[in-house]
């Protein structure tokens, strides 16, 4: 969001009164006190009432795309508190974000989601999409022969004329997890993954970092091989119930996708003496609850709302004052978190 003249005021060390005089050149005051002022104001963002408005007037037909998917995952709680903010921030701008929230991780429903912004006029678009060749072409088209410029976030999607990505680095995510395991199994014993769908570029990065890691690093950790959950804890849950009937002294559990609820089940139910070590995604309010009760003992966080509201100011700047991302890949931190700093 933009700077406030109180927060300008604060880091500035003055009144409020002495922020407005400077930034609207009213009344006496000191030089460097002006230009402090106006440099604090314009690494904040801050906009002036009168600027907002001439901004506004300027930029009413400016409308910027956004298209979601696993809309009911509680992942996507923050992701979506982006792109409301994001939204409120547009709209004081002058601006539209047009929002297409899908259920599924369906391609047809994605494809058709991205049309219908298109007939509604709009001139950027922020995506999460699917990893599939309709999808790719999709973008393709939108970017050469619309000249509709695509941002995406938290998913990426390689071959296509996309402007850039901002969201975790999964890959290195997977490194940071199989690092935490090693250290927490000493380096030895068999370990459970879990994903979420194969076909999702995501968890099958953050597997693939895991594992990379786990075999270089770690080579006495016996991987058991990945099962999919299709992001249900339902089916997680019975992974892990099914998994620890078979192999007891089972040493480590990692989830790399949505579902992980199913895990804090599934070690309620079993009431093991001693439980395998967790690691799991997310700062969800079931996530939260695990760590703090001790079901999990890392948990690894993306910084999902700066994901969700990014990319649609990104694509305003853009559109409006010609502003391109200065990379391609914009990550997002990879957050440790543990009971003790949750």
């Amino acid at each position: 969001m933009a700077g406030t003249i109180q927060q300008i005021a604060d880091l500035a060390g003055v009144s409020r009164g002495t922020v407005d005089r400077a930034l609207n050149h009213r009344g006496r005051i000191r030089p460097d006190v002006a230009e402090k002022i106006q440099k604090i104001a314009d690494e904040i963002g801050y906009q002036s009432n009168r600027s907002k408005k001439a901004e506004r007037t300027d930029n009413r037909s400016v409308k910027i795309g956004v298209v979601t998917q696993l809309s009911k995952s509680s992942f996507m709680l923050q992701v979506n508190q982006g792109v409301q903010d994001a939204k409120r921030e547009l709209e004081e701008r002058g601006a539209a974000l047009l929002w297409k929230d899908n259920v599924t991780v369906d391609e047809h429903e994605q494809l058709q989601a991205i049309e219908q912004l298109v007939s509604e006029g709009i001139q950027g678009l922020a995506l999460m999409p699917i990893e599939c060749e309709s999808i790719r072409l999709k973008i393709n088209e939108l970017v050469e022969e619309k000249k509709i410029p695509v941002i995406t976030f938290n998913s990426d999607i390689v071959g296509t004329k996309r402007i850039c990505f901002v969201g975790l680095d999964n890959k290195r995510s997977g490194f940071t997890a199989a690092g935490l395991m090693g250290m927490l199994t000493r380096g030895s014993g068999k370990i459970l993954t879990i994903t979420g769908y194969f076909t999702n570029s995501v968890n099958s990065l953050r597997v693939e970092g895991f594992i990379q890691e786990a075999k270089q690093s770690y080579p006495e950790l016996e991987l058991l091989g990945v099962q999919s959950s299709f992001d249900d804890a339902d089916e997680v849950e019975r992974i892990i119930v099914s998994t620890l009937d078979r192999v007891p002294d089972l040493k480590g559990i990692f989830v790399a996708s949505a579902g992980q609820a199913g895990v804090r089940r599934a070690l309620d139910k079993l009431n093991l003496e001693k439980r395998p070590y967790v690691i799991v995604y997310d700062i969800t309010p079931r996530n939260v609850q695990a760590l703090e009760a001790g079901d999990v003992d890392f948990l690894i966080d993306q910084e999902a709302y700066v994901q969700g509201n990014r990319p649609p100011l990104m694509l305003y700047d853009l559109l409006v004052k010609g502003q391109e991302p200065d990379q391609e890949y914009i990550f997002t931190d990879i957050n440790i978190k543990t009971k003790y700093n949750i």
